[in-house]
């Protein structure tokens, strides 16, 4: 007599893309996506210089792909609402600005769309959200304290959390849960340019890396007229410490 198994789900997580066509290109040519029952794609996909480019490569792949909404989708929801023209508000305003260039270069309907996102999104067991499961923003760093992750994570029935924000991957146990962060595609602050992301098979996590000339993708992206020069060349072109980074977000909250 035959028995037959279901076979564990397989489960593409990317996080903070922020519009980097060429590193998305990159993951999603990895033999492994072939092998995808889902993609979950978890919040920051936008502001970015070609995040209208992401969003329609990601639309139009056959696999089902799940929103998650992040901190970036909101703040371009935001701007969309209000109507803020980005050639008014100040260079110095330098989230307000992308959150506007970015709105002004979606198709109709996108960005107000974008903000009716979930936040957070329960698939085959796992619990994924952009930051933390009670906030788009929060900072959770690898120097948060232990206080501060068993409060983040009090909550949650889940044993496993996948999330991104920080653009930096982690995998930590917290109060009996297993929190993952899967890094960023588009804006990794790790020392180098290689995008970053998370395969998750039957509710275990996987951390990954893909290369590329990621260099060569921030330069595209400067020259297309995308306005944060600081975050593509300290986390593309000429990327700086990942713990400066650290110690800088850890100080954000």
């Amino acid at each position: 007599m035959w028995l037959r198994y279901a076979r564990a789900m397989q489960v593409l997580a990317l996080y903070d893309i922020h519009g980097n066509l060429d590193a998305l290109e990159a993951v999603l040519a990895d033999p492994c996506v072939s092998r995808a029952d889902a993609i979950v794609v978890g919040g920051d996909i936008v502001p970015g210089a070609f995040a209208s480019e992401c969003l329609s490569l990601l639309r139009g792949l056959e696999v089902p792909v799940h929103w998650v909404r992040g901190n970036g989708e909101r703040e371009v929801a935001d701007a969309a609402a209000r109507g803020i023209d980005p050639n008014q508000v100040s260079p110095d305003a330098s989230a307000e600005l992308t959150a506007a260039r970015t709105a002004a270069a979606l198709e109709a309907g996108v960005a107000a769309w974008l903000g009716t996102l979930p936040t957070t999104l329960e698939l085959d067991g796992v619990l994924y959200c952009h930051a933390s499961p009670r906030r788009d923003d929060e900072m959770l760093t690898r120097i948060s304290s232990a206080e501060r992750w068993a409060e983040a994570l009090g909550d949650v029935e889940q044993a496993l959390v996948v999330a991104g924000h920080t653009h930096q991957q982690d995998d930590r146990l917290a109060g009996g849960v297993r929190f993952v962060n899967a890094g960023s595609v588009g804006l990794p602050y790790e020392g180098d340019p290689a995008a970053r992301w998370a395969w998750i098979s039957g509710g275990t996590p996987e951390l990954r890396r893909t290369d590329y000339d990621g260099a060569a993708a921030g330069r595209r992206m400067l020259a297309a007229g995308w306005p944060d020069r600081r975050s593509i060349d300290g986390g593309l072109i000429d990327p700086v410490d990942p713990m400066l980074v650290t110690r800088l977000f850890e100080g954000i909250d």
